[in-house]
């Protein structure tokens, strides 16, 4: 059956009890996993085709492309990179022939844990940036896992832009406005929203299995830090 998703199960029941002492643990400790080659390559590649002056859009976790697809069609001056960590996922079938595909985006392959510090360290600014239906890691044993109680996270605002991130699990977008609201130094709203034109493959399922969905929407300041922004 097509429209039969679920939303995710969890015996957690509200924002984790430990999710406001990680995020200031990670905002103040330096993460020190090394950066391994091949998403220094992949880091690369992303930017080949970039002229340095088209405003850029992230769609970090990217899965089968759909979603960068469209941005890339809405967004017609900008440069899109599509990044995931599978090469199946980014192998799959496109809903275009590869001649019809835009020209101004890209798909590589990597780890956003090094990806995300890459453009970080790097300096570059981001316009737009999509996190779209991440593995919400509903068990309470895994709040580590989930994106905004990882030790990366603090290298996110860093990117600017106008952030995004959708979920069709409550808790998980709740969980991260007040997180990335730790890090920039202000409270942070999150909404149901209406997709009359999901941009994934999930968006579409979740809307049509009747599920609402969720989604924290923020214009980032520049440089936005913990410590520059003292609760």
């Amino acid at each position: 059956m097509y429209a039969n998703s679920k939303i995710p199960e969890s015996a957690q029941q509200g924002v984790h009890e430990h999710l406001v002492e990680r995020v200031a643990k990670h905002a103040s400790c330096e993460f020190r996993k090394p950066v391994l080659d091949h998403n220094k390559a992949a880091f690369e590649a992303s930017l080949a085709g970039w002229d340095g002056q088209a405003p850029l859009i992230l769609d970090s976790g990217c899965g089968v492309g759909h979603s960068t697809i469209q941005l890339a069609r809405a967004f017609p001056d900008h440069w899109v990179i599509g990044v995931d960590q599978s090469e199946d996922r980014l192998s799959r079938k496109k809903p275009y022939p590869d001649a019809l595909l835009p020209k101004n985006m890209i798909f590589v392959r990597a780890d956003l844990v090094d990806y995300w510090r890459l453009m970080a360290d790097a300096g570059i600014r981001l316009a737009r940036h999509y996190i779209l239906y991440p593995n919400p890691w509903p068990k309470i044993g895994h709040l580590a896992r989930r994106w905004h109680a990882h030790p990366v996270f603090p290298f996110v605002p860093r990117l600017g832009g106008r952030l995004e991130c959708r979920s069709n699990w409550n808790i998980y977008v709740e969980e991260f406005a007040i997180a990335l609201g730790l890090l920039i130094g202000r409270q942070l709203p999150w909404e149901s929203f209406e997709a009359p034109s999901p941009l994934t493959p999930f968006e579409r399922k979740y809307r049509d299995s009747g599920q609402t969905l969720y989604r924290c929407v923020v214009e980032l300041d520049p440089q936005p830090t913990l410590e520059e922004n003292p609760q």
